[in-house]
């Protein structure tokens, strides 16, 4: 599948065609936790461990700003890599609200996850809302309203059936942790992090994952600004690192100038690959990384992010 392809299509589909696409997507999902694994990768519950080898390319928030999306994967070249080989590519969630092609976006990522099931993982981030932590302004209702009309209403109820199946974290041990947000910094184990779609609400291990941000004033956490999660100092991350096997955090969530930013001495790199309004970046960032060689830190990645 080319990338024009993708793009046509997701500019020409209709409402039965995106849902028939959400639910493809849905049942890949379910199917990978029910077994376990998807080609090399092996998942349990929410959590993706992916094996050290290959590479991956790692895409922060898009936010229906399908032009980035679009360069990312025209210079990445994933849809025409992704067949056979070991190249890997990895979402870390918000794929809409805030930007005016939201639908396409969503049709674009779940095109790829359908036609290359094992070399394209989807995280969740805080626009793919669990019940109970909706983000305001929440734009996707009222883009899929415009564009489907009388479709929109199931199209509505389906959006948060995708986000719950969507994977919370991933994993390549001894080396790299993704999540959206930061780290939970409550959970006694891997386990807690895997479980946390489980967990929640009960537990706020999932909130965290999905809103949390890194702060370099404080140690232990503080109530976040954003209404939910915490801000958390280099303390957590430190431990949290620690106790789940990784050397370098790789999140997004937050806007970035530059596009890719450094916290907690190095061992939190940011990611926000998508540019101008409403954030204001002058530039964007995705980030590729040979999974087969050494931990790298945050200050060598940093060096190597692809910006745009």
């Amino acid at each position: 599948m080319s990338l024009a392809e993708l793009v046509r299509r997701a500019e020409s589909t209709d409402a039965y065609e995106m849902l028939k696409l959400i639910r493809q997507v849905e049942s890949i999902l379910e199917e990978e936790r029910r077994s376990g694994e998807q080609g090399d990768i092996k998942v349990d519950q929410g959590l993706v461990r992916i094996p050290p080898s290959g590479e991956l390319t790692v895409v922060g928030d898009i936010h229906g700003d399908m032009d980035s999306l679009a360069m990312i994967l025209s210079e990445s070249r994933i849809t025409e890599t992704a067949t056979g080989g070991k190249k890997k590519m990895l979402f870390l969630g918000d794929y809409g609200d805030r930007g005016n092609r939201s639908i396409e976006v969503y049709h674009i990522v779940l095109s790829l996850k359908a036609a290359f099931p094992e070399r394209v993982i989807l995280l969740r981030g805080n626009h793919e809302w669990p019940k109970n932590l909706r983000p305001v302004p929440y734009d996707l209702p009222s883009h899929i309203e415009e564009r489907f009309h009388e479709g929109s209403h199931v199209l509505c109820e389906e959006f948060p059936r995708l986000f719950d199946a969507l994977h919370q974290a991933a994993l390549v041990e001894e080396k790299y942790l993704f999540l959206h947000g930061g780290v939970p910094s409550l959970v006694k184990s891997l386990g807690d992090i895997a479980n946390a779609n489980l967990t929640h609400p009960e537990e706020p291990h999932l909130e965290e994952i999905l809103w949390n941000d890194p702060s370099e004033e404080l140690k232990g956490t503080a109530p976040s600004p954003r209404g939910a999660g915490k801000i958390f100092g280099d303390d957590v991350t430190s431990r949290i690192l620690e106790l789940v096997k990784a050397k370098t955090l790789i999140r997004g969530h937050e806007p970035c100038p530059e596009g890719v930013a450094l916290s907690h001495r190095g061992i939190i790199l940011t990611l926000f690959s998508r540019k101008g309004f409403p954030y204001g970046n002058v530039r964007a960032a995705y980030l590729t990384v040979d999974l087969s060689e050494p931990s790298r830190s945050g200050y060598a990645l940093l060096k190597s992010a692809s910006l745009f």
